[in-house]
């Protein structure tokens, strides 16, 4: 069911915006007792273990609070129309087969990115009506193990149009089709790219989300919706089937209310997948028994953290220095070892070369232009193809209000000259002689950084990264973020599972009256 299309919709909308003024009138307790509200997947499959949750009841709650929410927060795209199906067969399943045998994931709804392939009655758009009615060839790899594991398809989550690169000039979070993303806990900015994602599983619309990342777009949205992002080391995770922006530095990682169920679904969608070269060289990366195993409350013992204090520049905010202030203590109690005072020797050069950005463009061209072709139908076949479509449509596109800046100098671009290369090379020798020097020089495990601010270091070196709520200020949630070199997923699950058993910062969203 595509929600931007919904005729019927428009006749309850006085009703609908009543019901998201007064979130309280939605029932999250069954008759069985069972509270659904911020519930984790552990949660969950004890209540289905117990006979006091079944799969149907789970999803028919989320399209209740997403028929009722989701007019305001717009962080879901589509619903799957075969999400009930897909529960019913889960209830079967998980009455037939042995108890324990089934995945952690099995009979639990996910919303994916609408830039991650599905091939089924949904369909996948980047949040652009170019190409609505396309036709995927396959399920994207992370979806294919999603599958596998049991999991429910609930639907599409919003997004920055085109992982926001289209336009510098389009707010975060909006999108042609689904309009304009909010943030549950302050109705503004959520962030972006993978702002539906974020979005919907801070707003209790789903279990668990996927996103991806190029630069900061699960960790941002992560930080300002009160969730727990990972962004996965470049490979962790399959990026087939999905609309790319750079094959060099996309992710695919979940978005979840609990470091926890960010483990489960990370374990669940890392691996090989033959459609992307990189998943093979990265598998050496992934721990034997999966990614559970490293939530451990006492993950903090013995762990060394670096601090760059050029990203503690609070300037006057003394609220926010008092925290991490705070922050930094918890991490010392908990048995970690601060290694302070440190500094990135090339990190001027990092934030004042446009290397990243020159490179992206290229990138973006050839890899969407290798995305459209593989497609079995599409309105637009290249880069070029949507730059005519927006403007053929440039009040659907809001073309006039947003423009498309950034296809524009993507489009310029011919393949990889000298300055694509230099620009690469720029970005090689940063990463060697930056962070990793950093991390080996001083033996850490990680690097922490307020907010999501250190993305970018991460990004162009395909390191992965952990955040977990910090706080909030005014109202406005805040992440801590860790860091660390390829394949440090197991260390960074357990310091960020271990900071987030201490602090318990995460609330949900405030009713609003």
């Amino acid at each position: 069911m595509d929600l931007t299309r919904a005729s019927s919709f428009f006749q309850f909308l006085p009703i609908i915006l009543l019901l998201v003024a007064f979130p309280y009138i939605l029932p999250t307790t069954l008759a069985t007792g069972f509270s659904i509200k911020e519930a984790t997947v552990q949660d969950l499959q004890l209540a289905f273990q117990r006979n006091q949750l079944t799969s149907r009841q789970l999803v028919e709650f989320y399209l209740n609070q997403i028929k009722v929410q989701n007019p305001v927060l717009k962080g879901v795209l589509e619903v799957n129309p075969d999400a009930l199906t897909q529960a019913d067969a889960a209830d079967r399943e998980r009455r037939e087969k042995a108890p324990g045998s089934l995945s952690r994931l099995h009979g639990i709804p996910i919303l994916v990115k609408d830039n991650i392939a599905t091939k089924d009655k949904l369909n996948t758009t980047a949040g652009s009506y170019a190409l609505l009615g396309s036709v995927v060839p396959r399920d994207a790899g992370v979806v294919t193990k999603l599958r596998k594991a049991g999991a429910i398809i609930l639907g599409k989550a919003t997004l920055s149009e085109w992982s926001h690169q289209r336009s510098s000039n389009a707010p975060s979070g909006w999108n042609a089709r689904g309009g304009q993303g909010k943030n549950p806990y302050t109705l503004d900015d959520p962030c972006g790219s993978s702002s539906g994602s974020a979005i919907s599983a801070a707003a209790n619309l789903v279990t668990v989300t996927l996103g991806t990342e190029t630069d900061g777009s699960i960790l941002c949205p992560s930080s300002m919706n009160s969730v727990v992002g990972i962004k996965p080391t470049l490979g962790l995770t399959s990026r087939a089937a999905v609309v790319p922006i750079s094959p060099r530095q996309d992710s695919v990682g979940p978005i979840c209310r609990t470091v926890s169920d960010a483990a489960y679904v990370l374990e669940t969608i890392a691996g090989i997948d033959t459609f992307d070269k990189e998943t093979i060289e990265a598998s050496k990366y992934i721990p034997r028994g999966g990614y559970a195993q490293f939530l451990k409350k006492d993950g903090l013992r013995g762990k060394r953290l670096g601090i760059v204090r050029l990203y503690y520049d609070f300037g006057n905010d003394t609220f926010l220095h008092e925290t991490f202030q705070l922050h930094l203590k918890t991490l010392r109690k908990r048995g970690a070892v601060l290694v302070d005072n440190l500094q990135i020797d090339n990190i001027a050069e990092i934030l004042s070369t446009p290397s990243e950005n020159i490179a992206l463009n290229f990138e973006f061209k050839l890899s969407l232009n290798a995305y459209l072709k593989d497609l079995v139908a599409s309105p637009v076949k290249s880069l070029a193809d949507v730059i005519a479509f927006n403007k053929k449509h440039p009040k659907l596109e809001k073309l006039d209000e947003y423009g498309q800046d950034l296809m524009l100098e993507a489009e310029k671009t011919n393949g990889i000259g000298k300055a694509e290369k230099h620009a690469l090379l720029n970005m090689t020798r940063w990463s060697r002689n930056g962070f990793e020097k950093v991390m080996k020089r001083n033996k850490l495990d990680a690097v922490v950084t307020p907010f999501a601010d250190y993305s970018g270091i991460l990004a162009i070196g395909g390191y992965p990264g952990v955040i977990v709520p910090a706080g909030y200020e005014k109202g406005m949630p805040f992440g801590i973020c860790f860091g660390g070199l390829k394949g440090s997923e197991p260390k960074l699950i357990e310091i960020a599972y271990s900071f987030e058993q201490a602090t318990l910062i995460r609330k949900p969203p405030p009713l609003r009256k």
